[in-house]
């Protein structure tokens, strides 16, 4: 690439959060970036509730044409896989972008994000990612990487919360979402792990992205997360090489377990932790919640006070 390439904005929504949709398109075609800049937003069907019957994602498009309607500005149904990755793929395949970006439909992009990464990327990067500020209630946390690249083994051992699905921009063509995520849980930490098995992402560490946990789709589904960790070490079978990252995804399968009250296999799986690496926190919590000392959404809502997750 030479110049400043076009770039492809990808927002995937569910169609029930117009408020949240229009701050995260507003804040991207808000950006100074000096190259073509449009957006693709995919609305898919929302998840069903109460017993209704699902939607279908060319109704909530319609539905959301009217929230985001711009010129800069394209709404598309998901025709792919219902979900997350589906939605994603859609809108890659909808882009004829030199690059491509995600920006989940309840973050926000701060001033400076697209070009600094995109610069990054003209100095010899396929993948960019950047440092976030984690959003809970009225506190904001930054989360940095402390380093200007990201290799493989550096997302084995760590999930890297700051490589995260909206700071993501990559050249168009060179991966695609894993529409075999079980619930979409893990996909982003997928792709960011096949990105830097090609060649190390390259990072901006600031914090140019506003992640909101407060309304995200995935705060509590835990069967969704145990299937999607279980799914993660299946792909990734060096997850359960590296002794620090293995007990970190043990330990959340064994916090995941206890959350839903299956305490047996909360304490097989907390077991496993602490052969992998005896000081891993998250398995003492995760027998905490099991036994009923402490519950999870109190864990939970402590670890995000301080821009943590489990």
């Amino acid at each position: 690439m030479s110049g400043w390439p076009s770039v492809g904005v990808i927002v995937a929504t569910c169609g029930d959060r117009a408020g949240l949709l229009r701050e995260a398109v507003a804040a991207v075609l808000a950006q100074d970036y000096p190259g073509e800049l449009s957006v693709v937003v995919v609305a898919d069907a929302p998840l069903p509730s109460g017993g209704q019957v699902r939607a279908s994602s060319a109704a909530v498009a319609v539905q959301v044409a009217g929230a985001v309607a711009g010129p800069r500005v394209r709404v598309v149904a998901n025709a792919l896989s219902p979900g997350l990755p589906g939605a994603r793929n859609t809108g890659i395949a909808a882009c004829d972008t030199d690059l491509v970006a995600f920006c989940d439909d309840d973050d926000l992009w701060l001033p400076g994000k697209l070009t600094a990464q995109v610069r990054a990327l003209l100095d010899g990067g396929e993948f960019a990612s950047c440092g976030i500020e984690v959003e809970h209630g009225h506190r904001r946390v930054p989360r940095l990487a402390g380093a200007s690249c990201v290799t493989a083994a550096d997302l084995v051992r760590s999930r890297m919360v700051m490589v995260h699905s909206s700071t993501f921009v990559f050249k168009r063509g060179l991966l695609w979402v894993d529409e075999s995520a079980p619930g979409g849980q893990n996909e982003d930490w997928d792709l960011a792990l096949r990105a830097a098995k090609r060649r190390p992402l390259v990072h901006v560490d600031q914090p140019l992205v506003r992640v909101r946990w407060a309304g995200s789709h995935y705060a509590a589904r835990w069967a969704d997360r145990i299937a999607g960790l279980e799914w993660m070490l299946a792909r990734h079978p060096e997850l359960a090489v590296d002794p620090r990252g293995a007990a970190r995804v043990y330990g959340q399968l064994a916090f995941s377990h206890a959350a839903l009250g299956h305490r047996r296999a909360a304490a097989r799986w907390a077991a496993r932790t602490f052969a992998a690496r005896l000081g891993e926190p998250r398995a003492p919590i995760a027998l905490a919640v099991a036994a009923g000392l402490v519950s999870a959404p109190t864990v939970l809502s402590a670890l995000h006070h301080r821009g943590h997750g489990i």
